[in-house]
């Protein structure tokens, strides 16, 4: 796989917009409606991933997630130097998909902006690093052994995502997993209790995977941009 950085950053941009716009313009639009079960939540944010991950992965991998691209370049599974491509594109894409919320449901919900529950702060930081430590590993899978026959590994990071909304959503306001869709709504509405356990467990759990798991074999043909050789 070959794209311009132009077409990378793009492609990072829109898929985190769209990952926002569908996750946290679900929160809202369930919020404007007075509530819907977290299995229905997690299956929304099931789909915020799905359909970004599933348009882009050929063009900049999509990573759609900055804890994603900061495990692969620790990791070995790409270049440093991507990192300031990918980091700016998916915070700039995540903002704009909050302004579309914000444009079309208005500000409801803070945005769908993380909040721990009164008392579910430590047990949010311990379920954000875990449950971000999965969602890293079911990347690497996908990264190191390709889509799969049939495409079906790409499944694998937005099952992670929605297993962790089901499991987390009530303590942590819908899990984040992704310090860039924390980031934005809580900016935008100006919400920012708490936010630090989003920008800090996230990364941390990022990284205990990334030291742990090195690359061992490449699929040549599904490697991705910046992509560094391994041993077979």
């Amino acid at each position: 796989m070959t794209s311009s950085p132009a077409a990378r950053a793009g492609a990072e941009v829109l898929g985190t917009a769209l990952l926002i716009v569908i996750g946290t313009g679900t929160v809202v639009a369930a919020a404007r409606a007075g509530g819907i079960p977290w299995w229905l939540m997690g299956l929304a944010w099931t789909a915020a991933v799905l359909v970004p991950v599933a348009l882009f992965i050929r063009v900049s991998g999509a990573h759609i997630n900055p804890a994603v691209t900061l495990a692969l370049a620790v990791s070995g599974r790409i270049d440093w130097t991507e990192t300031p491509l990918y980091f700016g594109s998916q915070v700039g894409g995540a903002f704009l998909g909050s302004a579309i919320v914000l444009g079309s449901l208005g500000n409801l919900a803070h945005l769908g902006a993380n909040l721990p529950a009164p008392g579910a702060t430590e047990r949010s930081f311990v379920g954000e690093l875990g449950f971000t430590a999965v969602l890293v590993a079911s990347v690497f899978v996908l990264a190191d052994r390709g889509e799969g026959r049939s495409r079906w590994r790409i499944l694998l990071p937005a099952a992670a995502v929605g297993l962790a909304t089901y499991v987390l959503g009530e303590w942590t306001g819908t899990c984040s997993l992704n310090p860039a869709r924390a980031l934005a709504p809580a900016v935008l509405s100006g919400t920012f209790v708490d936010l630090w356990v989003y920008l800090l467990a996230v990364p941390l759990g990022a990284i205990v995977v990334a030291l742990a798991w090195k690359p061992r074999s490449v699929d040549l043909e599904d490697r991705g941009p910046g992509r560094r050789s391994a041993d077979v």
